[in-house]
């Protein structure tokens, strides 16, 4: 609940005029029997956060992983022959693979929310049918990504066949589980609860996610070749990771932490089929002729205060994203740390998760923009300590844990303020029902294809820079722009989102009126029916 919003009344009779109010002698009944608020039980909660959980495990350990798989796992040992493709995926095709990844997966989000907004409602609801039907090929997708396969012509067809299967797969599950959170409450305050709730869940997978990939995958022997000038950091062995066995662990390795990351993809889905309801508005009912997409997509992207939430978490989001991108080479190249990576991304998302909480208070203390631009920014002081500590592994985890605050309202601030937004929107377009999966789809697009250039520009980075597949060090250069990928890169978006975020207009003051008049809205439907006349008077004064 915002400051202040509880000495709101439970209708918006004090913000609206009576003419509107007693259309059809409808006030008495309203205030003799108002709508009691619609409370979610801590179970409910806890069952549509844990849904929020497979999207954040796998995606974590593809962020974090999947650049230094392609780079230095996926290959096999094999006699020179000549074919189309490379036995190894050098740093040109790994960017391919990334950036097309990505690209298509940020392509599906809007497709898959077409389809959405096109879909009936089932006894099972309008979303959740997505959920269900898309989870068995997704968790198969996902494995086939971390497989080997015994045709090293095809290994860049393979990951990029799969990567985009999984990436449109996982698409037809979270885009409607984002939309979910319009329709597992009318309230706005039960509607940031559960929120809060997911983004802790959602942080929680990140830990899932960075523990069970890199504490497993950090078991196995890391290969890696010495150079020709034998100067070289490396792990303990270093002599024997040359060796065809050492190689074939760590892909077993890979495999291993993909399957029980699959299991618990499975898990969750199942958990929030069974414990969350759809639930739809009382005055969506009431009209008569769904809205085109075409149309709708027109309205969604010509309101302002949606276009400028993107703009503003497009560049954030672009910088956190880089840092994902790129830690696991920067910490083993150019900080040295081969097997402390993983544990460095555990102290990050540990962290993260413990503060989230103390973001969702602040919020509503202090307001969701205030809460961006402390949240956002204090991610500075310690990326500029990143670039300037010279393998200090103490000063590295403090950093790290530091830097887990800034992750935790990176995670929960985007999601709490896009419903507000939702909300704003029907206000000004009453009779715009079904457009929800349009705004979470084309917020995920967006995220997405940033995404995607980033890290198709930093693998392309490092193949001009000179990367060494496989290297157990690699040249001065490609330390460099690692360093350049993880701190100063992030920076600078960093400032330019929250520039673009001062022109954000929905405060704390125009939120709780959005709250007010949406409830009177809702009370009159419930009541006897809200007539068009009446709904478009109210959105007219609004």
């Amino acid at each position: 609940m915002a400051k202040g919003e509880g000495a709101e009344s439970g209708s918006a009779a004090g913000l609206l005029p009576t003419g509107i109010l007693q259309a059809g002698d409808r006030p008495a009944q309203v205030k003799k029997e108002p709508k009691k608020k619609q409370q979610l039980s801590i179970c409910n909660k806890l069952c549509y956060a844990v849904g929020g959980a497979p999207y954040q495990v796998t995606g974590c350990a593809l962020g974090f992983f999947l650049q230094i798989y392609l780079l230095d796992v996926a290959q096999k040992d094999e006699g020179v022959i000549f074919c189309l493709f490379p036995f190894q995926v050098d740093p040109f095709y790994a960017s391919i693979i990334l950036f097309l990844g990505r690209a298509w997966d940020a392509f599906t989000d809007p497709l898959v929310g077409f389809c959405i907004s096109k879909s009936s409602w089932t006894r099972l609801g309008r979303l959740m049918p997505w959920i269900i039907f898309s989870t068995p090929l997704a968790i198969i997708a996902y494995f086939l990504i971390w497989f080997v396969p015994d045709f090293p012509q095809v290994q860049v067809l393979w990951y990029l066949l799969f990567y985009c299967l999984f990436e449109t797969l996982v698409t037809c599950f979270h885009v409607p589980y984002s939309a979910l959170t319009m329709f597992i409450s009318t309230e706005q305050s039960e509607r940031d609860s559960a929120t809060a709730y997911r983004m802790t869940v959602e942080v929680l997978g990140t830990v899932l996610g960075t523990a069970i990939q890199g504490q497993i995958v950090g078991q196995a022997d890391i290969p890696c070749l010495q150079d020709p000038n034998g100067s070289a950091v490396t792990s303990e062995g270093a002599n024997r990771t040359h060796s065809t066995t050492s190689l074939r662990e760590t892909q077993n390795a890979y495999l291993l932490a993909a399957g029980v990351i699959a299991s618990i993809y499975i898990v969750c889905a199942v958990i929030l089929v069974l414990g969350v309801r759809e639930q739809r508005e009382p005055y969506e009912s009431q009209q008569a002729e769904p809205i085109s997409y075409i149309r709708g997509l027109r309205l969604v992207m010509s309101h302002g205060p949606y276009v400028k939430l993107i703009a503003g978490f497009l560049f954030t989001s672009l910088a956190f994203m880089l840092v994902e991108g790129n830690f696991a080479l920067f910490c083993t190249y150019t900080l040295g740390f081969r097997n402390e990576f993983q544990n460095l991304l555990l102290a990050i998302m540990l962290s993260a998760t413990f503060t989230i909480p103390i973001w969702q208070w602040f919020l509503t203390q202090f307001g969701k923009k205030t809460a961006v631009y402390i949240g956002i920014s204090s991610a500075v002081p310690f990326l500029i300590l990143m670039a300037l500590i010279e393998r200090n592994l103490i000063v590295t985890y403090v950093v790290a844990v530091a830097a887990g605050v800034s992750v935790a309202a990176a995670f929960l601030l985007p999601w709490s303020m896009l419903p507000d937004v939702i909300d704003d929107f029907h206000l000004k377009q009453p009779h715009s029902r079904g457009t929800e999966p349009i705004f979470f789809s084309f917020y995920v697009f967006f995220t997405k294809f940033a995404s995607g250039v980033s890290l198709g520009i930093s693998t392309l980075s490092l193949d001009f820079a000179g990367y060494q597949t496989r290297g157990c060090s690699q040249p001065a250069q490609v330390r460099f722009t690692l360093k350049m990928l993880v701190t100063m890169a992030p920076i600078v978006l960093i400032l330019l989102g929250l520039l673009l975020f001062k022109l954000y207009p929905i405060d704390e003051e125009r939120r709780r009126q959005n709250k007010k008049a949406l409830q009177a809205l809702r009370e009159e439907a419930s009541s006897s029916g809200c007539s068009d006349t009446d709904s478009t008077e109210l959105a007219s004064i609004l």
